[in-house]
């Protein structure tokens, strides 16, 4: 819809639709072969390809995390500079943080990957999970560095979307500050329900991701760890785009439009 509405093409809707791309890879990375397990009695994974789906799993992961970052950063400009919105956030300006973004979550995916396949793997090698999950690979390793990689890749996740979370966090303490200033309640209505679906996705997102990363291992709760990254996994990324789509009015009426005009070419 957004392909197809000239009207959408603007930096919010951009960032929307660069969020989609990034959630639906996202699921592709792990869900396909999650399904295919379910469906065979033959379930294993060559080397190769659980390293490459650890490794897009992460990539889009941070990719997701960065690009909410940046999309509370346009609602910051839009609220707080609305006068300098057009000039600080060109087209050329939003493609280059959207790049970033790629760029930043490729860097991370790879890193980490990188640190956990140069683990060396010892006794059983089956792992305890749908997929190539890191905490459950990481119960796989032996040697002494074991226990610090572990640690190292914790901290580099928790410090990655703790960070985007706290610039998140202050671009909405501007924002906030900027809508107590307006001296209607119309217009403070209308200007935070702007921000609304995107505060929404945050919530949504990092509660998922807090569980994941901070909750205390527990070695008799696999079932409920791997349930929790199931839904983290597939159910999250689902919720975005409805939720985006049900909040925003233009994007409603484009997508009745996009889908009568497609019903109309078929006879329908």
């Amino acid at each position: 819809t957004i392909w197809r509405e000239h009207r959408l093409h603007t930096p919010m809707y951009l960032f929307l639709c660069a969020l989609s791309i990034s959630e639906i890879l996202f699921t592709v990375a792990a869900t396909p072969r999650m399904l295919a397990d379910m469906l065979s009695t033959h379930h294993s994974i060559t080397f190769v390809a659980c390293a490459s789906q650890m490794f897009f799993s992460f990539m889009f992961g941070f990719t997701h995390s960065f690009l909410l970052m940046i999309m509370g950063y346009d609602r910051y400009v839009a609220i707080c500079h609305p006068l300098r919105y057009n000039m600080l956030m060109s087209t050329r300006d939003c493609a280059r943080l959207v790049s970033w973004c790629w760029a930043g979550g490729s860097v991370m995916g790879m890193i980490l990957t990188l640190i956990v396949f140069h683990l060396t793997f010892c006794g059983s090698n089956e792992i305890h999970h749908y997929g190539c999950h890191v905490f459950a690979l990481l119960k796989l390793a032996c040697g002494k560095g074991t226990a610090a990689v572990t640690m190292g890749v914790i901290l580099v996740c928790v410090t990655a979307l703790m960070g985007c979370l706290f610039l998140i966090f202050l671009s909405y303490v501007f924002i906030v500050t900027a809508i107590l200033r307006i001296p209607s309640n119309e217009g403070r209505h209308k200007t935070f329900s702007t921000c609304v679906s995107h505060l929404t996705i945050v919530v949504v997102h990092y509660s998922f991701a807090s569980i994941i990363y901070l909750k205390p291992k527990d070695p008799h709760s696999i079932d409920l760890n791997t349930l929790l990254a199931t839904t983290y996994t597939v159910f999250t990324p689902f919720l975005s785009p409805i939720i985006f789509s049900l909040r925003n009015k233009e994007l409603k009426i484009a997508i009745q439009r996009s889908l009568h005009r497609k019903f109309s070419s078929l006879g329908f």
